[in-house]
């Protein structure tokens, strides 16, 4: 299999958009990720795909919670690029933006997110650059931006978004 034959085949696998946020000790990061899914209704359980080298990655290691909120399609390319072209390492994300704490204790942001899910983590699977972190839904809800959830092919196509080099551990 040739890298043409390998787009080709992934081309059509649909992806979202989303904020995924948590916070262990006394600090909070946010990153903007493409996998998020339910993995089962009763009890509701959801799963997300961190790179390992991102800071988020580390607090949710940590705390064992996280947040994940859909954007909205018409979400602007500055505040993309607030969650994913910037590290919290060295900026503060939630500068700012009227973030609340769920009941778990992950920062929700409801600006440009149409809802938003808090898990506590009952599982990881190593997938080598990333982890899996499978959890159970402890809060959810609707927040007050009204519309489509952005897609990663509305992203690219229509916002003409890129995805930078070191995206993908922010």
């Amino acid at each position: 299999m040739n890298e043409a034959d390998l787009i080709k085949g992934l081309e059509y696998i649909t992806y979202g958009l989303y904020i995924v946020t948590s916070s262990a000790d006394g600090q909070d990061g946010g990153l903007i990720v493409n996998t998020v899914f339910q993995v089962t209704a009763q009890p509701a359980r959801v799963a997300i795909s961190v790179n390992k080298e991102s800071f988020t990655h580390e607090l949710i290691s940590k705390s064992k919670i996280f947040a994940a909120m859909p954007l909205e399609q018409k979400t602007d390319l500055p505040f993309i690029g607030r969650f994913g072209f910037r590290t919290m390492r060295n900026f503060d994300k939630f500068a700012g933006l009227n973030v609340r704490r769920g009941v778990l204790g992950a920062p929700i942001v409801p600006e440009h997110t149409l809802s938003f899910l808090e898990a506590e983590v009952e599982q990881t699977v190593d997938v080598g650059t990333h982890t899996l972190f499978i959890g159970k839904v402890k809060n959810a809800g609707g927040l007050d931006v009204q519309g489509q959830p952005l897609t990663y092919e509305y992203y690219h196509n229509v916002i003409k978004g890129k995805t930078p080099k070191g995206a993908t551990h922010l």
